[in-house]
Formats: structure tokens, sequence, C-alpha cells
């Protein structure tokens, strides 16, 4: 059975890519078969005219994970918006069965997943008849997280509530990591 962690965040652009990465990264390095999952992008990268999910390319050459990054993401919007809105703007009803359907497809690849949210634990997905928010993914899915908070200040109240808000929801924290410490920096010691 593939074991896995959800990467969530106290919000957005704190460093789920990079944290993905390195553990990504270690976990293959160290002989272990670790993929990678994101099920929802929002900011395609435009590359003379192609797009590409910067994220997932970031992770995957990183990881040294074959194969191509869009094969790794359910859905992807070219705007850097909510998901929400993102599949709003495109006309695109995210769909959680085809997430569910995407995951178990790569899931049965490897040994480990690191799987990446989109924004925080609470960014809605789909807001329409469903309802479906990150927290709800994670628990259907079956994956405990790993917080991801900015080392700065403010960081200890987000990352607080992000993990008081996952232990209310059932979903286990393995760990919360203050990305961007600065060892010189009074502050984040």
């Amino acid at each position: 059975m593939t074991r896995g962690i959800f990467i969530t965040a106290t919000g957005t652009d704190v460093g789920k890519t990079y944290v993905s990465a390195l553990i990504a990264k270690f976990l293959n390095s160290n002989g272990l078969n670790c993929g990678y999952f994101k099920p929802v992008l929002s900011g395609l990268e435009n590359r003379n005219g192609t797009f590409v999910p910067g994220d997932a390319e970031f992770v995957m050459k990183s990881a040294r994970i074959s194969g191509k990054p869009m094969d790794f993401v359910s859905y992807a919007f070219e705007p850097a918006v909510s998901p929400h809105l993102a599949s709003i703007m495109a006309k695109c009803y995210i769909n959680f069965y085809k997430i569910k359907s995407d995951f178990s497809r790569i899931k049965s690849r490897y040994d480990y997943l690191v799987v990446e949210g989109a924004g925080g634990i609470t960014c809605p997905l789909n807001l329409s008849d469903s309802h479906l928010l990150m927290s709800d993914l994670i628990k259907e899915l079956d994956l405990d997280i790993v917080i991801v908070s900015p080392a700065g200040l403010g960081s200890i109240n987000d990352a607080l509530l992000t993990f008081e808000y996952a232990k209310k929801c059932g979903i286990t924290v393995k760990g919360i990591i203050l990305n961007g410490y600065e060892p010189d920096n009074f502050m984040h010691e």
C-alpha cells in the first residue's frame, strides 16, 4: 500500500512546492520510490505559448521523478487565483472523483507519494453544490499533513490556526515547517 503525505500551508506562496521537492528528493535519494501529485494547480506558466505546470515541473526535476509534469496534475489553470475562481473562469468543474482517480493511478506506481495542495488548508476547490475545500480533499485521500508556514511575523498565529483547524477536521498533523528561516534573525530564532 502506498504511503504518503499531503503538503499544505498557512496560505499561498509560502513554500509548499519547495518543501514538496525537498521531501521527494530526500526520499528518492535514500532508496524509496517516491512520486508526486498536485491535484489542482492555479498559475500555469506561459512559456512562448506553451502552458507549463511550473510547480509540478520543479518538484519532478528536483526529485528526479520521470514523466510529464502535466500527467501529475488533475486540474491546471492559467490564472493564479483560487482554484474555485480559476475553474469558473475556465468553465471547468473541479470534480473530486477525477482527483481521486488520478491519485489512485499515480500512487499505484510509487512506494510513497508527496501530494501538494494549493493555497492553504481551507482553500476552496468548488463552491457550487458540493462545497469542496482543500481540507475535504485531504480527508478523502486519507493522508496526514505537513504544514508549511513562513518564518516571519504572524507565523505562530497562522500555523496554530491551521493546526487547530486540521485537528478539528480529524486530520493528523505530522509537523510544521517554518520556511524562509534566517539564522541571524532574532524573531526567527
